[in-house]
């Protein structure tokens, strides 16, 4: 989440920085093609970035004053920041008489943001810390853009994406004269901003809505509505950057949506059908990604009931259960990474053998996988699922900090929660080491019947509980 509030706001910031370029053409709007050079490098020295007008800047009434520039770019790293093919100002007259340039409207066609990470981790809007530029002041009444575009590429990742048909309106815009690097703690407003879709390599988010509310660097962005999965999401973000550490809140729920939409991100079968909840709520602090990870402390939650998962008779497997060496319980459970907590944990772990499985399907009857955020370590609350004769469960952490998995165990539980079967993986997300199954008991007859009677492995009955969850036993 962290990466795409520091993009968020990057766009706001390169909003701003192009209305720089216009308050400088303001100033030199009396033949204001003859004073293009001055106006490049008089708006390159405020940006601390090279900025250049390859169309004409007129001048025109009607009625008042309307200041037009054409093919404006703004480069950094060597590489287009922020383009526009068209951008116009509407100037009140009246104060003109005092010599004060006051903005009525500004217009922004065809604007398109172009954000890049390199190998390095960089971005191609940082700059080096010799950088001194300063935002002079703007006091906006209405700023609004139509069919713009937001692209982001990744090299270091390869992840990327780009919105497309962005619309924005932005109201009551002040900015107090400042630091460039200080620029989102001065930066007041309020707008709303709508994109018809955002597209990654493997999926697509649709009708992204939101409302932005912020002041001195306080940002309250509510509601942020979008479809993803076939489903309607709802959230809000607090962004605070008045202090010398920004803070950041996120909550979003993401109701009812296609278990089978969200596995098309792994593998173009249908591995699943079903419907399910997803929700996160999570607080964050630092100024780098990497601070970020650290911080990050809330919960995430998934839960869903009444699943298909193709591909494998999962209660058939465990029937047939002869030894260590012919089935996984991490494959059988795998969408507990996947489900909630994205594609980070499991970018490295082989999901083949899923794909193709056995033949047949499996009932879900009940998915719930809880977790429990602090400072970057995710630590499985409730976690576990079951099919209509069995319950696998998992306990463990993920550590998103060092890319790890921390003590993380499966096992296929009897109706008292003890362990039949336990399965470790650990390692590093790119490349993780899964154990083979540990057998607490030799098992001479189908797993089933073991199951049933889990209390002949302990005399007694009593055993160390793995589970006691909300994932209740097969009747």
């Amino acid at each position: 989440m962290s990466k795409s509030l520091k993009i968020i706001f990057f766009v706001v910031g390169g909003l701003v920085g192009f209305l720089v370029l216009v308050a400088v053409a303001l100033r030199l709007f009396v033949d204001a093609n003859s004073h293009k050079p001055r106006l490049e490098a008089a708006a390159s020295e405020a940006l601390g970035m090279e900025v250049r007008v390859g169309g004409r800047l007129g001048l025109s009434f009607s009625p008042g004053l309307y200041v037009a520039l054409e093919d404006v770019h703004i480069r950094n790293r060597g590489t287009d920041l922020v383009s526009a093919k068209q951008a116009s100002l509407g100037i009140d007259l009246l104060p003109l008489l005092q010599k004060e340039v006051r903005i009525g409207k500004v217009a922004l066609k065809r604007l398109t943001i172009s954000i890049e990470r390199d190998q390095d981790g960089k971005y191609n809007f940082e700059k080096t810390e010799e950088t001194r530029a300063t935002f002079p002041a703007l006091n906006l009444a209405k700023v609004s853009l139509s069919d713009g575009t937001l692209i982001y590429s990744d090299k270091q990742s390869g992840e990327g994406f780009e919105a497309g048909n962005c619309n924005l309106n932005v109201r009551r815009l002040r900015l107090a004269e400042g630091k460039s690097s200080d620029i989102i703690k001065h930066l007041s407003l309020t707008s709303d901003l709508a994109c018809g879709e955002i597209r990654t390599k493997g999926f697509a988010v649709s009708d992204l809505k939101f409302l932005a509310d912020g002041k001195n660097g306080v940002f309250d962005i509510k509601p942020v509505t979008m479809r993803i999965f076939g489903a309607q999401g709802s959230g809000n973000i607090r962004a605070d950057y008045s202090g010398a550490i920004p803070l950041f809140r996120v909550r979003y729920a993401l109701p009812q949506f296609s278990v089978e939409e969200f596995f098309k991100i792994l593998s173009p079968q249908k591995v699943a059908e079903g419907l399910m909840d997803f929700s996160v709520n999570l607080s964050m602090q630092g100024n780098s990604i990497s601070e970020m990870k650290q911080a990050v402390s809330g919960e995430i939650s998934l839960r869903g009931e009444n699943l298909i998962f193709n591909g494998s008779d999962l209660d058939r497997e465990f029937a047939r259960f002869e030894s260590s060496q012919n089935f996984s319980l991490v494959d059988a459970g795998a969408f507990f990474f996947v489900g909630p907590l994205g594609l980070a944990a499991t970018k490295g772990y082989d999901f083949a053998g899923i794909f193709r499985g056995s033949g047949g399907h499996s009932e879900v009857r009940m998915v719930v996988s809880d977790w429990k955020v602090e400072h970057g370590m995710a630590q499985a609350q409730d976690v576990a699922m079951a099919t209509n004769q069995n319950r696998i469960a998992l306990v463990g952490k993920l550590d998103f900090v060092n890319e790890r998995f921390d003590d993380m165990t499966m096992a296929l539980v009897d109706t008292k929660g003890c362990a039949m079967v336990r399965q470790k993986i650990h390692g590093p997300f790119q490349k993780p080491v899964v154990e083979k199954p540990n057998i607490l008991k030799s098992i001479a007859g189908p797993a089933l019947k073991l199951l049933k009677k889990g209390r002949d492995l302990f005399p007694g009955g009593e055993c160390e509980v793995f589970y006691a969850g909300s994932v209740t036993p097969p009747k």
